[in-house]
């Protein structure tokens, strides 16, 4: 895809903008929108020639959606009640069967799922799209909830009142609840009434494009004509309202979220606002008679200890109002349920009837501990579950019933990188689990190994990461080893690696299992690289803080780091390493693509940011100004443009032909970011692939089939890439 000389930005091209030529591919409507379009469609047919061409695409192809229409792969249920729902998409039903059974009978090999809703059959009677988003149903009877639908899989979705015992939609005529298509938020406040954050017009978003108001919407009652009962500011990122009906303790909160990590809430007390006055950035739990607190920052109490960043503590709620009330010393109630070391923070908890469970990550590798709230004070002891892997934790105990057989049950996942899914029915206070599902092997395992090593970034700092695949040598042993050596007794065989990373948001990359991987990587001779760098959260909140705002630079040297020691390990060469990342790891990829474009062979950079001088002006861009920075402040500019990849692309620098994927149906994250750097490398005469599926949303794709061409898209462009050097590795 070399960039025409005579229409630098395609032949759908337009005459250059201000200091950005291709500002127009932002537009999504319109005759501008369609003129984008058209140039999405012309990259398009020229990637997919390409692409599908290679020897391997089509076989790839019919293995991966093989292994995503897979029928051994493990339903993941919600519970409502009795019943347990679960979402089922196959290749006869593309976007999914919504479903139920009962525990007994999901416990079964072959459940008797009952069909609740043919989300593919609605979508063919209405001509439209449908995305199943889930569904909000009112406890403690479940019969009614609001089912989300997502036209082609973006954000933004429609809300449709549903009757879980006769199975139907409760249209408006008959006083059902229809909430359209926005970004919204809205909770059961009684059986008619709702509350409503969404696009009800003019002043009614954020900046960021999501609800600044919640109404009270009684049945009956027009949803314009519902009064404002809660309201936020524009610069806000949204505000909400959660009800929590356990009984003996019912309570509404609201909550303005003021920034990505920083909150003000509010206990609507008699009609009254009550501000829970706590520290802004600290999580804040409320469920039954608990409080359960996680600073994001150190917390000082006046005259008190001090509580680390990434503990958890635990408050009964009538002693926070009764101190609130008085003295203000919350530490005299406050117990420490944990808190953080240097190689241990806190991944989730859950809580049921009588315990406190915490999945802890311990150099990113999962461990259970528990707490018996009954005990006064409570008592702590270590559950035994597999490891190292990732463990998963999701409560059975349903609040909303005095009486709940399930209290003290919850559902235990574990996988790792070589472990196929598994998930077992487990109840607190023992180690014993029965076993429900287990996912069958979806490649072949055999000598393949999974090492953790520590590469030193710029600053010192150690950081870790996994290395999957063949060991490519005949004494290497299998299994898991984790450590800072390399104890391998011969050179290993430089293999094609693919580099994957996100390191944003503290969002933790802990190990999975993959079928896509293993097939079209794994078992072709491919090494899997995944990297723990900071702005993630594999150390609680300290990893991710530095790597933000000033600090971004720190997750692209923290992945250069990685590559850089795969490379002075033997394990790869820069001509036969890819790297991989998507949404912010799609910035992370591409800014090391620009700043070190001799060290990586392929780049696939999936529904990216990377004009980071207008990804606040962009969808939900503004939400996001407390991880980057504001464009429009010139000091944090400075650091920002520092590593902007559209910003930072100059001419004569020999990039590595990348692969731009996206979205249109994307409403988080802009399609023109990716649109606009292929555009911009072409001008420069750097070729590279772009691909963008018209539906998807953030996800990149609405069901198993795009899923599937898309990913055999990408495998294929990696074998392109890295596959040549891979063939020299194995002469070698």
């Amino acid at each position: 895809m070399q960039a025409d000389p005579q229409h630098p930005t395609g032949p759908a091209g337009a005459p250059p903008t201000g200091d950005d030529p291709f500002l127009w591919l932002e537009a999504l409507d319109g005759a501008e929108g369609e003129r984008a379009l058209q140039w999405v469609r012309e990259r398009n047919e020229q990637t997919l020639a390409t692409l599908k061409a290679q020897p391997e695409f089509e076989t790839l192809y019919a293995e991966l959606l093989q292994v995503l229409n897979a029928r051994d792969r493990i339903p993941h249920v919600a519970r409502r009640g009795d019943w347990f729902y679960n979402l089922w998409q196959d290749e006869a039903h593309p976007r999914g069967l919504w479903r139920r059974c009962t525990l007994a009978e999901f416990k079964l090999a072959d459940p008797p799922w009952r069909l609740v809703l043919d989300v593919d059959a609605l979508g063919r009677a209405e001509g439209r799209g449908w995305v199943f988003h889930g569904a909000t149903a009112l406890a403690p009877e479940y019969r009614r909830c609001l089912v989300s639908l997502s036209d082609g899989g973006a954000d933004a979705h429609e809300l449709r009142e549903f009757d879980l015992e006769t199975l139907r939609f409760i249209p408006p005529s008959e006083g059902g609840f229809l909430v359209p298509e926005a970004k919204s938020d809205v909770e059961w406040l009684d059986a008619d009434t709702l509350l409503v954050g969404s696009d009800f017009g003019p002043d009614s978003l954020t900046d960021s494009g999501y609800p600044r108001q919640v109404r009270r919407w009684a049945r009956g009652t027009p949803l314009d004509a519902a009064p404002v009962i809660f309201e936020g500011e524009t610069h806000d990122v949204s505000v909400s309202a959660s009800v929590d009906r356990t009984p003996g303790h019912e309570r509404v909160v609201f909550s303005r979220e003021l920034d990505f990590y920083n909150s003000s809430r509010f206990l609507w007390r008699d009609g009254q606002f009550v501000l829970i006055d706590l520290p802004s950035d600290m999580s804040v739990h409320l469920e039954g008679p608990w409080m359960l607190l996680r600073p994001r920052s150190d917390w000082a109490i006046p005259h008190g200890p001090t509580y680390p960043a990434g503990s958890l503590l635990l408050l009964d709620e009538a002693e926070f109002w009764r101190s609130e009330q008085h003295d203000k010393r919350h530490d005299k109630h406050l117990r420490v349920m944990f808190s953080p070391t240097a190689g241990r923070s806190l991944e989730d908890y859950e809580l049921t009837r009588h315990h406190l469970l915490l999945n802890i990550s311990e150099h990113v590798a999962s461990r259970l501990e528990e707490w018996d709230l009954r005990r006064h004070p409570p008592a702590l002891r270590q559950v035994k579950a597999p490891f190292p892997g990732t463990l998963g934790l999701q409560g059975l105990h349903d609040l909303e019933l005095r009486e709940d057989p399930l209290g003290d049950d919850y559902l235990l996942h574990y996988a790792d990188f070589l472990s196929p899914d598994s998930v077992s029915l487990a109840r607190a206070g023992s180690d014993e689990r029965e076993p429900l599902k287990q996912r069958g092997a979806q490649f072949d395992a055999t000598g393949l190994s999974v090492r953790q090593f520590f590469a030193t970034s710029a600053d010192g700092e150690s950081i870790p990461y996994f290395v999957i695949g063949k060991t490519g040598r005949d004494d290497a042993a299998a299994g898991h080893s984790r450590g800072h050596g390399h104890d391998d007794k011969q050179t290993p065989v430089p293999m094609p690696t693919l580099l994957y990373g996100y390191g944003g948001f503290e969002v933790s990359l802990q190990p999975w299992y993959s079928g896509v991987n293993g097939r079209a990587w794994l078992t072709r001779g491919g090494q899997l690289v995944v990297a723990n760098i900071r702005g993630g959260g594999e150390y609680g909140p300290r990893w991710h803080q530095a790597a933000t705002l000033a600090h971004k630079q720190r997750s692209f040297d923290d992945f250069i780091a990685v590559a850089e020691d795969l490379i002075a390990r033997g394990l790869t060469t820069p001509a036969q390493l890819g790297i991989q990342g998507g949404s912010n790891g799609g910035l992370l990829v591409g800014a090391c693509m620009v700043q070190r474009p001799e060290l990586f062979g392929a780049v696939v950079c999936q529904v990216p940011l990377l004009d980071m001088k207008r990804y606040h002006l962009l969808l939900a861009g503004a939400s996001w100004i407390a991880e980057y920075g504001d464009p429009d402040d010139p000091q944090d500019w400075a650091h920002i443009a520092a590593y902007s990849p559209y910003q930072q692309l100059k001419a004569g620098v020999a990039y590595p032909r990348a692969l731009f994927a996206t979205s249109t149906r994307d409403d988080r994250v802009h399609p023109g970011h990716a649109r606009k750097m292929a555009a911009r490398m072409q001008a420069l005469g750097q070729a590279c692939f772009y691909y963008e599926n018209i539906e998807g949303g953030h996800g990149g794709a609405a069901d198993n089939q795009q899923r599937a061409l898309l990913q055999a898209l990408e495998f294929s462009y990696l074998w392109l890439q890295l596959g040549r050097e891979a063939q020299r590795g194995d002469a070698t």
